[in-house]
């Protein structure tokens, strides 16, 4: 059974372009489009769509006033459709912790050729947005994220960096927590950080998010978390109490410099379509940081990340994939479930407790070999 989506723009440009890329789709049937949000409530009632797409600027009412209201009275998959600037990411940023599923940015019409990539994103995320699990807002946003799918040549974690040999890992007390997610990640990423306290062990983020919007995120993340948070730069110290989530459009990998860690960011190819890729970051905790570190990843599609963590897991580090019930989108967990690579499966209220047990659990200054 097709897709029933509801198009919701002020833009009648926009409204066109949407429509002419999702009806070529044959599992999307669009069943409407509408101007404002007063115009869409309507729509919704007489058409009862599976997922909207939703503008964040609208006349009469915007976007996210429009979704919060939504997402009391009458909760849907919603993608939201953003402009890629400060303001919009913060505003979209916000959709997603009132339940937006995902986003897509304004299509670019004056650049050849990035029509059919924007396309083959926008059809992707309708369809995940129709699986994913969508509950009435009450006080406490759900996880919901944003993803960034890219049409070329999918490459391993190989592409930006070789799968090593096992090392010799020097006696620390430093821990580090790697955290991986893509969509419905940055509400479930906001959910364990502010479980997390103020003197946790350094914890290392790859969320699937665009270059515009990671900055944004990390302030937003530093304002609800104990702990210190900011966007990773180039041969930054890794350091208790601190957060460090990748650049969008960067992969963030972890160096040892003698018994301490660095960041080093990579503009090398997009892995498993994406950058930052989870897999690049985990094999680079695997390989310098090893039994040193819990490995933890959350909701998202596709199964970057999967990979990565078994080779944190085969290096005697600890592993936790987010359940299934509590999983916005269960692919990139569920592929790590079924690959052997999670020692522990939990709902995601469970995880930094469990972050913190494990972490607390590890052995201070075991000298092991990965």
């Amino acid at each position: 059974m097709a897709i029933k989506l509801l198009i919701v723009d002020d833009s009648a440009l926009v409204r066109k372009l949407l429509s002419e890329m999702l009806s070529k789709d044959g599992d999307i049937e669009i069943v409407g489009t509408a101007t404002d949000p007063y115009a869409a409530r309507e729509k919704i009632k007489q058409l009862n769509p599976d997922v909207i797409t939703l503008d964040v600027e609208m006349p009469r009412m915007d976007g996210v006033t429009f979704l919060e209201n939504l997402m009391r009275l009458r909760p849907m998959p919603v993608v939201m459709v953003s402009s890629l600037t400060a303001q919009g990411a913060d505003v979209t940023l916000r959709a997603l912790e009132l339940g937006a599923i995902d986003f897509v940015t304004k299509p670019k019409v004056d650049l050849a050729g990035s029509l059919e990539k924007y396309a083959d994103e926008l059809i992707a995320k309708v369809k995940v947005a129709s699986k994913a699990r969508v509950n009435a807002r009450v006080s406490t946003p759900r996880p919901a994220v944003a993803a960034s799918l890219h049409a070329e040549q999918r490459h391993s974690a190989d592409a930006v960096l070789p799968a090593g040999a096992g090392k010799r890992f020097l006696r620390t007390t430093d821990r580090i927590i790697a955290i991986g997610a893509s969509t419905g990640g940055t509400e479930a990423i906001r959910e364990v950080l502010e479980s997390l306290p103020p003197d946790a062990p350094a914890v290392v983020i790859s969320q699937h998010i665009p270059a515009a919007f990671s900055k944004p995120f990390a302030e937003r993340m530093n304002r609800c978390s104990p702990m210190s948070v900011c966007e990773a730069s180039d041969g930054q110290y890794i350091l208790p109490g601190h957060v460090y989530i990748a650049p969008g459009d960067q992969h963030l990998l972890i160096e040892r410099d003698g018994a301490r860690y660095r960041c080093k960011l990579s503009n090398g190819p997009h892995v498993n379509r994406h950058r930052p890729s989870v897999d690049v970051m985990f094999r680079s905790v695997a390989q310098n940081v090893g039994p040193n570190a819990v490995g933890v990843i959350l909701t998202g599609m596709g199964d970057d990340g999967a990979r990565g963590l078994k080779e944190m897991l085969e290096v005697g580090a600890s592993t936790i994939a987010q359940d299934e019930a509590t999983s916005v989108v269960w692919g990139m967990p569920g592929a790590a479930v079924k690959m052997g690579a999670a020692q522990h499966v939990l709902p995601l209220h469970r995880i930094a407790g469990e972050v913190l047990q494990l972490t607390a659990d590890q052995p201070s200054g075991k000298l092991a070999h990965g």
